[in-house]
């Protein structure tokens, strides 16, 4: 189990990023198919990404498989690291050019005076689920029922740690109140929940639906929807985006258009994606062995994408009073969120194909 010390330092994990030095992390080994073959001259551009086939990055891929970096003119590498903090430190140390990540990245990197903008939005919501065990939760009347149980957490994942926090939080549930389970992965995850080693969870797909279709969880909150991203945070939550150090935004402006336009035309061939354009676009690999199970996911995290990349105008300051809550008092004053952010790029791309 985690202490409430331990818990309380995963959740701020952007913190030890920003405070440990930046190295040069590998890239984790995998088989993906490769990607259509850029143009000659093509400008060439690394792309850092944890656990890329999360849905939360699925833009990405979809942008890489189909083509659409190459038609820009670019010749783009995902390069896939273990976790989060290994990517942001690949673009630290020069190692990728570009951060596929958490919004609330930019945020925490600027809070400790690290540059960083977000300049095109993947996901408005952060498709994380709070669900209770339906075997030995069967007396389940609110979530302070949860008091004294074991909640299983994705260690791999920030926001399963936050989103747990603030939705236990509303029912004047602490982390001590709680115990903390680290989930290592989806299969730790849904074998637990056989075991009936857990009264409750917070994860992301294709876990959630796997557990929903196996009549074994009872979702309490749901951020896969916009309204209940709400109903959890008190606004649009950004989610997933590309960001890069400021000063490559001004330093390669027309990169930086390329990359917004092939995220831009990923997310609106994704807004009409239908079963069978998934399966041919999507590498095998991502189905776990099930693409019934991957579809049936894709279904329920359809919302969760934005359609033209731009930034929802209360976004910023939601993803502020979030960080708040997990970060030193006082230490996000300082903050310009203005700078966190650009529409420009993105603006300019919904403008060129009508997202």
């Amino acid at each position: 189990m985690w202490s409430r010390r331990q818990w309380g330092r995963a959740c701020a994990w952007g913190a030890v990023a920003a405070a440990m030095p930046s190295v040069r992390a590998q890239p984790a080994s995998a088989t993906v198919p490769s990607a259509p073959t850029p143009p000659r001259g093509a400008t060439r551009l690394a792309i850092a990404v944890d656990h890329r086939a999360s849905f939360c990055y699925l833009p990405l891929t979809i942008a890489e498989r189909l083509g659409y970096f190459a038609q820009e003119g670019l010749d783009v590498e995902l390069r896939e690291f273990p976790d989060a903090l290994q990517s942001l430190q690949a673009v630290q140390g020069g190692v990728a050019h570009v951060l596929s990540g958490s919004y609330a990245n930019t945020i925490a990197l600027q809070a400790r005076g690290h540059s960083f903008q977000s300049f095109v939005l993947q996901g408005r919501t952060p498709q994380v689920v709070v669900g209770v065990s339906l075997e030995t939760m069967g007396h389940y009347r609110s979530l302070a029922d949860l008091r004294g149980r074991r909640v299983g957490v994705m260690t791999n994942s920030a926001a399963s740690l936050r989103v747990a926090s603030l939705v236990l939080g509303k029912a004047g549930l602490r982390a001590s109140d709680v115990q903390y389970v680290p989930l290592g992965n989806p299969a730790a995850a849904v074998q637990a929940f056989r075991r009936g080693e857990l009264d409750a969870i917070s994860s992301n797909d294709l876990t959630v639906t796997q557990l929903e279709q196996m009549g074994a969880l009872r979702v309490v909150a749901d951020t896969r929807s916009t309204r209940g991203t709400t109903e959890v945070f008190g606004g649009p939550m950004p989610s997933g985006c590309l960001c890069v150090p400021t000063a490559f935004l001004t330093q390669y402006p027309k990169a930086t258009q390329a990359l917004a336009d092939a995220m831009v035309h990923a997310l609106k061939w994704l807004q009409t994606a239908g079963p069978s354009d998934l399966i041919k676009a999507v590498p095998e690999r991502y189905f776990q062995g099930d693409r019934a199970l991957y579809l049936a996911a894709f279904t329920r995290v359809r919302e969760a994408w934005t359609a033209d990349g731009l930034m929802p105008e209360t976004g910023p300051a939601t993803a502020a009073r979030m960080l708040a809550q997990f970060e030193e008092p006082g230490s996000l004053q300082r903050v310009d969120l203005a700078q966190t952010f650009t529409n420009d790029f993105a603006r300019k791309s919904k403008t060129r194909f009508r997202a």
